[in-house]
């Protein structure tokens, strides 16, 4: 189907505002305009219980925000925002990691992980992966249960989330429930059919998803390591169960179903949830797409059922 009109109408105001492609603008300029197009509308402001700026210790040590939805011990997602690994920000996540934990019931972790080209792959890789780590430790000190821990992510940080749930398989742990992959990157070929098809007008380009790659993997030939594509994994089976979003209108709709399908064909339980005449971004844009009101909702329900509800410490 077409792309959905009131997206439509947002991507043309932020054209006007700002007709210029992210690969124009330097890294700088980039992350003041907070993505790749200059859209106004946002995730509101939704209150939670508690917020909490943590430092997760290390060389080096990673800052992270806490987002509690109420009281008891619920289960914790560790959220790796999205911004190609190039732009992004806790700060930026702040109200869809809000919005989130009040949806699903879960506390949710968001990670300040490093970004390029300042620190290249697989600086990136290597934060989510600790801070992971770290959240399975810490999480009764965090008022979580630590029986429940998750990875979940958003676009780059979908991707970074993938790995960390091969890593965490590889290496023996954490043990994770769940992770949650919305609109993720998860192979480096640019030139599938949603490539082609949505490779301008959408928000997120094609042209845009190659300055990315550029600025966090410039060797071209290293880019189908599993830790950087996890769609060219060999082995996918012993997973912990996904849950996948995809956009229909947008560039990295295919490898977001492929690696739904690869999962499935490994055995690993899947719910993917397709959203047909959406944008890669658009559940940034909630404010002003019911859709992506919607979403929130959905994905918030699934996590729910794959996690169960917070429990106090005398339930458990």
């Amino acid at each position: 189907m077409p792309v959905d009109p009131q997206i439509a109408r947002l991507l043309a105001d932020a054209h006007r505002a700002d007709a210029r492609g992210i690969e124009e603008l330097t890294v700088q300029e980039a992350r003041a305009r907070g993505g790749t197009a200059a859209v106004t509308a946002t995730v509101p402001f939704e209150e939670v219980a508690e917020t909490r700026d943590v430092v997760i210790p290390g060389d080096p040590a990673i800052p992270a925000r806490l987002y509690r939805p109420g009281a008891g011990r619920p289960p914790l997602l560790v959220y790796l925002h999205g911004g190609g690994w190039v732009v992004g920000s806790v700060a930026l996540s702040d109200t869809f990691c809000r919005a989130l934990a009040n949806a699903s019931g879960c506390a949710v972790l968001s990670v300040e992980y490093r970004l390029a080209p300042e620190h290249r792959y697989p600086a990136a890789v290597e934060d989510a992966y600790a801070a992971t780590v770290w959240a399975a430790e810490h999480a009764h000190e965090l008022g979580c249960d630590a029986a429940r821990l998750s990875v979940g992510g958003s676009s780059a940080g979908g991707n970074l989330a993938a790995v960390v749930a091969l890593m965490a398989r590889d290496r023996g742990g954490p043990h994770l429930r769940l992770q949650l992959l919305h609109v993720p990157v998860t192979d480096h070929d640019l030139d599938t059919p949603s490539y082609r098809a949505n490779a301008t007008g959408y928000g997120l380009t094609r042209a845009a998803m190659r300055w990315f790659w550029d600025h966090y993997l410039p060797d071209v030939g290293a880019r189908g390591a599993p830790d950087a594509s996890p769609l060219r994994s060999p082995d996918l089976r012993g997973l912990p169960p996904a849950i996948v979003i995809t956009a229909e209108c947008d560039p990295l709709h295919d490898e977001g179903v492929a690696y739904a399908r690869r999962l499935a064909e490994a055995a690993v339980a899947v719910t993917h949830l397709e959203y047909p005449g959406m944008v890669h971004g658009f559940m940034g844009w909630s404010s002003q797409i019911p859709r992506a009101r919607e979403a929130f909702d959905q994905i918030g329900a699934a996590l729910h059922e794959a996690l169960g509800p917070t429990t106090t410490d005398s339930a458990r």
